[in-house]
């Protein structure tokens, strides 16, 4: 039976691609810190669940992440901007999903078509930012890019039927976005989760390391 993992498995996003996956006839492993003490920031603990399983996964898919964190919100203006609230975002938007794919590459199918994927956002695209703000988010974002490329092409040596990408989910209607959608029409969690497993299921390796939306639409870096 093939095999998925989702990380951020209570969340939002993370909740609906596990049941949409569980749907389609995936045997869906799901691992999050509300649930199973996973904290993504950790390393001793990412070691430790992902270590703890096994695979081959053929699809890995990281949905953790926050727009505020400990009380910090997005900025308006770089005057708002204070360090602790922008190392937070950097531990749970960048690091975390880094550690995670770190860990979880052992488990990803070497030999067969696998996905590794991790939610990002149009926030964190440097050539479509038009308004400024959010700065710590998105520069958070911005660098959990760089991440995927490169290892995009770490995985192009070893996995050469494995495909790494970033996605944008679009505008969710959950707890994350609730105090920020403002006039974005938004959708509801099992929309999204389907647009995106629609996405995934349509990547080939030659689209390996790049930036799409939940249309499939690519995003400019």
């Amino acid at each position: 039976m093939k095999q998925a993992l989702v990380i951020g498995a209570s969340g939002g996003i993370g909740s609906a691609l596990v049941a949409e996956l569980a749907a389609q006839g995936w045997q869906v492993t799901g691992r999050s810190r509300s649930e199973d003490g996973l904290d993504v920031t950790d390393e001793a603990s990412v070691a430790e669940h992902l270590g703890a399983l096994e695979g081959p996964f053929q699809r890995i898919i990281i949905a953790t992440g926050a727009l505020e964190i400990d009380g910090y919100t997005p900025e308006k203006a770089l005057k708002h901007l204070e360090a602790p609230g922008m190392a937070a975002q950097f531990a749970l938007n960048t690091i975390g999903p880094a550690l995670v794919m770190k860990h979880a590459l052992p488990l990803l199918a070497r030999d067969a078509p696998a996905v590794l994927a991790a939610l990002s956002a149009r926030g964190g695209s440097i050539g479509d930012n038009r308004f400024g703000g959010w700065h710590s988010y998105r520069a958070s974002k911005a660098a959990l890019n760089q991440i995927i490329r490169g290892a995009a092409i770490e995985l192009g040596r070893s996995h050469k039927q494995a495909v790494c990408v970033a996605l944008h989910p679009g505008t969710v209607a959950t707890a994350f976005t609730e105090k920020y959608l403002g006039r974005h029409p938004a959708v509801p969690p099992s929309e999204a989760a389907q647009n995106l497993l629609r996405v995934i299921d349509g990547l080939t390796p030659e689209q390996t390391g790049r930036f799409f939306d939940w249309a499939g639409k690519e995003v400019v870096w």
